[in-house]
């Protein structure tokens, strides 16, 4: 008797879990082919169908399944890239049911001390703050200005630090952190301003892509756009979001809402896929929280994508010609999560002499996923190693992609595999050719 008040003593949080959109799914299976997990691992429990077996066990009224590592496992194995939405002809949220397990499951579970750091120090201690984040990329930048980088490498120092030497392993080359200062909160349009937007510019994205949102700001003023850049913003709780970190991501997104006068603004703008995705879905995570509900909802409906926004005003034609080997690959939550699909292409195809090479699979996973290719670093590198392969079909020189953490893995790819070829953000492209410069120079 008592072990059976144990086994079904209240889930805490349960009720963030929506039985509606779960009942969505008619188990007929055509996400299977979908799943990069699925694909790779051939289980069950690694689909998206059988983890919403898995989440509808767990969380029924009568004889529940335990969340216990076995559950996790296979709950966190995913990439949450979406595709099986895309895929899903009853239109199931996947993506907001495994983030709403997710955060129940943390919200249940005491973490073991490497998980720990995840949830306590990035989600919780870094990313939120700004003073922190600038203090850790100066100290990132130093390292890497003055040969310490080439040292430790040298003398295998990496090889001894375990997953910490793996994320440094992928870091990219960290740009002045003077150049964010060049970021205004006012930048006026050139010429005659048509539009006022609002420009999310990140924490990760501000820190080590800041040349990609210069460009992103030179690119809406070269438009006709007035662009705000509020300096009260904060990280938009993606990664917070993907991963559990519920009660942090819910502060951050009051932050935002509050940083950003919507009825001043005709859209707000990101270029990060992640992001977007998820402060699209600000209305969503915001649901069970009345009092911002309404600012949540009139603050995801101004969201959009640059390209999207680009692809619905009277764009500038560029004239820069750009002659130039260029393929796309879509991020998962550009293309499945934002249903994104043709207007980077349009972006692209706009730009004079560059020559656009399709890319097979295009809209697959490439293994990035946030924070997926450190904690899942052997099946990530298997998702990667067939992008690669449909990638050095093209002989790009360049390869064009909307998401900062697909930049980050197709770099590692592309240097692994020893490509001649440069990963950039269409922005960065469309840019180069309303300047007139070389991308590759």
């Amino acid at each position: 008797m008592q072990q059976a008040q144990t086994q079904f003593k209240p889930i805490i949080g349960a009720e963030l879990f929506s039985q509606k959109k779960l009942d969505a799914c008619t188990h007929c299976g055509l996400c299977l082919p979908t799943c990069p997990t699925y694909r790779e691992l051939g289980l069950e429990t690694d689909s998206p169908r059988g983890r919403l077996y898995l989440m509808g066990a767990a969380f029924r009224q009568s004889d529940p399944i335990p969340l216990n590592d076995d559950w996790a496992k296979y709950i966190y194995r995913c990439l949450d890239c979406r595709a099986c939405e895309t895929a899903c002809p009853s239109g199931v949220h996947f993506g907001e049911l495994i983030e709403e397990a997710r955060a129940i499951y943390e919200m249940n579970t005491e973490r073991p001390t490497e998980q720990k750091f995840w949830r306590n120090v990035v989600f919780k201690g870094i990313l939120p703050n700004k003073d922190r984040l600038d203090l850790i990329f100066e100290l990132l930048w130093l390292y890497q200005r003055f040969g310490i980088r080439w040292l430790t490498r040298k003398l295998g120092i990496l090889k001894l630090m375990g997953k910490m030497g793996e994320m440094e392993s992928m870091m990219p080359e960290i740009p002045n952190p003077s150049l964010k200062q060049t970021i205004r909160e006012f930048t006026p349009a050139k010429g005659v301003a048509k539009y006022r937007v609002g420009f999310i510019s990140g924490c990760i994205m501000n820190q080590v892509f800041t040349e990609i949102n210069l460009a992103t700001i030179r690119v809406l003023t070269e438009n006709g756009c007035d662009v705000i850049t509020p300096s009260q913003q904060t990280c938009c709780g993606a990664l917070h979001v993907h991963n559990g970190v519920r009660d942090t991501a819910l502060d951050l997104a009051r932050q935002n809402i509050d940083a950003f006068d919507t009825d001043d603004l005709d859209a707000i703008i990101i270029n990060s896929a992640g992001c977007g995705a998820t402060l699209k879905e600000y209305e969503v995570l915001m649901e069970h929280h009345p009092a911002y509900a309404e600012k949540a909802e009139a603050f995801a409906t101004k969201m959009q994508d640059i390209s999207e926004f680009l692809a619905e005003i009277e764009m500038k034609p560029p004239e820069g010609e750009i002659r130039r080997r260029v393929t796309y690959d879509e991020p998962c939550h550009l293309v499945h999560g934002q249903q994104i699909r043709l207007q980077p292409r349009k972006v692209l195809q706009s730009i004079p002499g560059l020559e656009l090479i399709e890319l097979r699979e295009s809209e697959w996973c490439c293994g990035g996923a946030g924070i997926y290719n450190i904690v899942q670093p052997e099946l990530s590198a298997q998702i990667l190693e067939r992008k690669m392969s449909y990638i050095a079909e093209t002989n790009a020189e360049i390869i064009a992609t909307g998401n900062p953490g697909c930049i980050l893995q197709i770099q590692l790819g592309v240097q692994k595999r020893g490509l001649p070829a440069k990963v950039m953000h269409p922005i960065e492209l469309l840019d180069c050719s309303y300047r007139g410069a070389d991308p590759l120079k």
